[in-house]
């Protein structure tokens, strides 16, 4: 089964020739990400933002539109390969992403879940809260998403995260 793979910047070279994504999202401003060889060029979405929660001069914050286009562009992916998502440090705005696509991906009512293993899997996480908001509200939670990050507790504090694995849909506990 494919997965998403969430990785920071400098990461991102050795996770592509291990992990062989298929699409891969970049959310940051600079430096300018080139797509990978191995990456379609339509399959690379570069979304501009900054990991800030509220909007400041000089930067630009994450939007509606932004998660929409997100949204949309991992909805072309086939799950055949891995989907590779990325920021500078691979603990806020990625994880936010990972986060947000999972949850489109396996649908309402697996929000907590979802932040669960998030948390378990990349103790470091700590989902950019604006990103989340404008997620729940495009998917229409109704609080849940953002319910649920909240919940995930204090990130243990990292400068840069290790790269993270995370199944499309959970592991079923019927045997």
């Amino acid at each position: 089964m494919s997965r998403l793979i969430v990785s920071s910047y400098a990461q991102i070279a050795e996770t592509v020739r291990r992990h062989r994504p298929s699409h891969m999202l970049t959310l940051m401003v600079e430096p300018f990400v080139e797509t990978p060889e191995s990456i379609q060029p339509d399959r690379h979405l570069r979304i501009n933002i900054h990991d800030i929660v509220e909007p400041a001069e000089g930067a630009i914050a994450p939007a509606s539109d932004h998660i929409a286009d997100m949204l949309a562009f991992a909805r072309t992916w086939d799950r055949r390969d891995p989907f590779l998502v990325h920021c500078w440090a691979g603990i806020s705005r990625s994880t936010a992403a990972a986060y947000t696509l999972l949850c489109d991906i396996r649908g309402p009512g697996h929000e907590e879940a979802i932040a669960r293993e998030l948390r378990e899997l990349a103790p470091h996480a700590q989902p950019n809260r604006l990103i989340i908001r404008h997620a729940d509200r495009l998917l229409e939670r109704d609080g849940r998403m953002i319910e649920a990050v909240e919940s995930m507790g204090e990130a243990r504090v990292v400068w840069e995260a290790d790269v993270v694995e995370l199944k499309l849909m959970a592991e079923s506990s019927d045997a």
